[in-house]
């Protein structure tokens, strides 16, 4: 059952679990924050703990507040799409041929049945974008798998509305957000080695970031640059 801890003109939700570290989140779009902590934690500690985390906390939902959004994507013909960081345009034709999407110059080849409903419409959309990730992110996982002398056991990739990917540090899964298609694919890479390095280091205490560094030295540009692209239209729901 979560709690409600104020700081200020902050509300953190507090969650007591049956884990060993306190884990503090802030979502979009309007920052909400989130502490996970160990159930035998007091309140006090973590209000301590939440304090001495208030600047980091503050800054995270001025840049969350700040962030373009994306108006929502009907995919109707010459709609802008993006894929890898680059626009292209949505040419949309009807056909009684099985439904496809084909990547030509500028454009985005969007071919489905005459009268398909928008539902399908996205999802085929979709499962697209899925594909475009699970193709790239295979050599790199490999990639990496070499670097950092981890193994990954799983992929995921689906719809995230609060994360770019997580980490199950214990069954060895990684989760990528579907999103990330349509950022250059430079931020995918960031995301991929900031998820497997969690299989060294579950936390993201001192020696995560040690790890981070002298692995992907540049990390920092690469998640500054994903967190000033817009981000998808949603109807946030907690």
């Amino acid at each position: 059952m979560a709690t409600q801890l104020k700081l200020g003109e902050i509300s953190d939700e507090v969650v007591k679990k049956d884990i060993k570290n306190v884990h503090l989140s802030v979502y979009p779009p309007d920052g909400r924050v989130r502490i996970a902590a160990p159930s035998r934690m007091s309140l006090d500690t973590i209000r301590l703990f939440a304090i001495s985390r208030l600047g980091w906390i503050k800054q995270q939902q001025k840049e969350l507040r700040e962030q373009e959004r994306e108006t929502a994507r009907e995919n109707l013909d010459r709609e802008s799409h993006f894929l890898w960081g680059k626009r292209y345009l949505l040419q949309v034709m009807e056909s009684e041929e099985p439904p496809s999407i084909e990547l030509k110059h500028s454009r985005i080849w969007f071919r489905i049945r005459p009268g398909t409903p928008a539902w399908r419409k996205q999802e085929i959309m979709e499962e697209w974008y899925r594909e475009r990730i699970k193709q790239a992110a295979s050599p790199l996982i490999a990639q990496w798998e070499a670097t950092l002398g981890v193994k990954v056991e799983k992929v995921f990739v689906q719809r995230m509305k609060t994360r770019w990917g997580s980490c199950n540090a214990q069954t060895g899964n990684v989760r990528l957000n579907t999103e990330l298609a349509k950022k250059p694919p430079e931020c995918l890479e960031y995301i991929i080695v900031h998820e497997m390095t969690h299989l060294l280091e579950p936390t993201h205490k001192p020696r995560f970031i040690a790890l981070l560094d002298r692995v992907l030295p540049k990390w920092q540009f690469y998640r500054d640059l994903l967190n000033r692209l817009p981000v998808r239209h949603e109807d946030w729901v907690y």
